[in-house]
């Protein structure tokens, strides 16, 4: 039988755990694009981003998720919902967790929400290559997942092989389905969320302290222009007229920096040269206003 006449399989994946245990840039070494924004710092994803691949007669959508963590305010409680909605008709979880720790009273709660999650979970083991103990470790975790179908250990930044391996296991146990994308689309998320994305990361990486957890970003225009320049228009959303100063810093640097940096990715991604063009706004503590949170999409 031809590649052609064979059945399509196809399912949902979602990719979840804590904060900072390297869900984003697993995903995107799985996809060979990049769909998700990534920090060194926790809490970077806030909503939830859908990376597909395809390959022959196969297709998996994954689903990078938010952090699982205590929601200390409304955009919290946003962040734990998406979650919620990823656990929700899918054929596969894939747990990610950090092998340089043993579980933590978060892992312990995670592993709680999927007991029960009625399909197939696979640990995946992340950071192998800085962990003293990469299988104890593992096994640890196994130990808070009763009836856990897969557990792998590999590292998403640096064995990109073991990624491979990984997807080609997820392909492999993707059930006979339609196609839900297009064999051509690595994400479905609309190009001005992805740009905000890339310009929220760049401000996340050079700010410090509370800052960068509150910033938000959203793209208000988007214009190809005769010469082949697409121009964009960005918004950087604090909650203080402090944050905007600092946001900005002494004359202008930091915005620049934030605006070259993130201009780079867009021009590498977008295959063209790009104008950015970034404000500053204040939005008085828009993570506890539903108001604002629905204005900036996280409602």
């Amino acid at each position: 039988m031809s590649e052609q006449n064979l059945p399509t399989h196809c399912g949902f994946v979602a990719i979840v755990g804590k904060p900072n245990v390297g869900k984003s840039t697993l995903l995107n070494v799985m996809l060979g694009v990049k769909v998700s924004a990534i920090t060194s710092r926790p809490q970077t994803t806030r909503r939830g981003v859908r990376g597909i691949y395809t390959e022959g007669n196969r297709q998996a959508v994954f689903v990078d998720t938010p952090g699982w963590h205590q929601p200390k305010d409304r955009l919290g409680q946003f962040m734990r919902e998406e979650i919620d909605t990823a656990l929700e008709d899918i054929d596969l979880v894939l747990w990610v967790v950090d092998l340089r720790h043993p579980p933590t009273p978060e892992d312990e709660d995670m592993a709680s929400r999927l007991q029960d999650v009625g399909v197939p979970v696979w640990i995946a083991g992340n950071k192998r290559d800085v962990a003293k103990y990469p299988e104890q470790a593992l096994q640890a975790y196994a130990a808070l997942l009763l009836g856990g179908q897969r557990q792998i250990t590999l590292s998403a930044l640096k064995d990109p092989k073991a990624v491979y391996r990984l997807r080609e296991e997820i392909l492999l146990a993707m059930p006979e389905a339609p196609f839900f994308y297009p064999v051509d689309i690595r994400s479905d998320q609309p190009r001005e969320y992805w740009a905000g994305e890339i310009v929220r990361e760049q401000a996340m990486s050079h700010l410090r302290e509370e800052i960068p957890y509150s910033i938000a970003v959203r793209v208000t225009d988007w214009q190809e222009r005769e010469n082949g320049v697409q121009y964009i228009r960005a918004e950087l959303i604090v909650e203080r007229e402090a944050h905007k100063s600092i946001v900005i810093g002494k004359g202008g640097q930091m915005l620049k920096q934030i605006g070259i940096e993130a201009r780079q990715q867009l021009e590498l991604f977008l295959g063209s040269k790009v104008y950015l063009e970034l404000v500053v706004k204040v939005m008085r503590d828009w993570r506890r206003d539903p108001r604002a949170l629905r204005e900036l999409g996280y409602e």
